[in-house]
């Protein structure tokens, strides 16, 4: 299967092994500053089996240029606001991404401008081996889109075989999006890298995302209009190479070193083990 591995770098040694726990304490914080690398792909590499101490050498993965992720205060961003039950921001390379860190997990609350409608488990507390737990399903976006974005983007030939010729302009539309997302501690052992050995929880992340697409068209000429619902993204110019249901799965490995960052190493394959 194909992989997309982050190696998520630090820069102390330590080689240790035993079943830890991880818990909120064990979580990057304010200030924390993260470097990662992505690669893809790497057959010579693999997540491994599931169960007690496992052994995953990565330590082929480079450790060359990388990208700084920066963990910042959210109250001294452009969209604090919008956020009051923030704690934790998250700055890659310009992009924010805002989290609630509880003694109960971490929680993604939403990206830049665009608040979730409810919060989403993007990490259950505390990490135990053996943990599984589903989140949801949870709605993240629930929004209306208007004006001239939706005209370009779902043009007037698009309508008129959406509507059989009876419409051509797109004039709203909705759209719902909902995840659902189950994690399991399935592995416990040791990761080694290019800058060291360390004790590791393995989490088996599956991710269902469910987008619904509901279009308002009318005729120009009539005035007259209509809604098309559940419209397939396949129908869409701009969507055309993504599905209303997708399926994610990922692997992440995570240690609670207070030297290191607490996400070692993630891959996101094609499909499950």
């Amino acid at each position: 299967m194909n992989r997309l591995f982050v190696l998520f770098m630090v820069f102390s040694f330590l080689d240790v092994s035993s079943q830890i726990t991880v818990y909120e304490n064990d979580i990057s914080s304010v200030g924390d500053v993260v470097f990662q690398r992505a690669e893809t792909p790497i057959p010579t590499l693999s997540v491994g089996s599931s169960g007690a101490s496992q052994s995953w050498d990565f330590s082929t993965l480079s450790v060359g240029d990388s990208d700084s992720l920066l963990f910042i205060n959210p109250s001294n961003t452009i969209y604090a606001n919008q956020y009051p039950n923030s704690n934790l921001c998250l700055d890659d390379n310009g992009t924010l991404s805002y989290y609630n860190k509880t003694s109960n997990g971490l929680f993604i609350l939403g990206l830049g401008d665009t608040v979730f409608q409810s919060p989403a488990l993007f990490l259950p507390l505390p990490l135990t081996y053996g943990l599984n737990i589903s989140d949801g399903p949870i709605v993240v976006i629930d929004t209306a889109l208007t004006g001239p974005f939706i005209e370009a983007a779902i043009p007037s030939s698009t309508v008129s075989v959406l509507t059989n010729g009876l419409s051509n302009k797109a004039d709203t539309a909705l759209v719902k999006i909902t995840n659902t997302t189950d994690f399991s501690v399935d592995a416990y052992g040791t990761m080694t890298t290019p800058l060291g050995t360390f004790d590791v929880l393995r989490v088996k992340m599956i991710t269902y995302t469910n987008s619904e697409l509901d279009v308002y068209c009318s005729d120009t000429v009539s005035g007259q209009g209509s809604w098309v619902t559940n419209v397939p993204f396949s129908s869409i110019p701009i969507l055309a190479n993504f599905s209303n249901n997708e399926v994610e799965y990922k692997y992440q490995w995570i240690t609670n070193d207070p030297t290191v960052s607490f996400l070692i190493c993630e891959a996101v394959v094609d499909m499950s083990d």
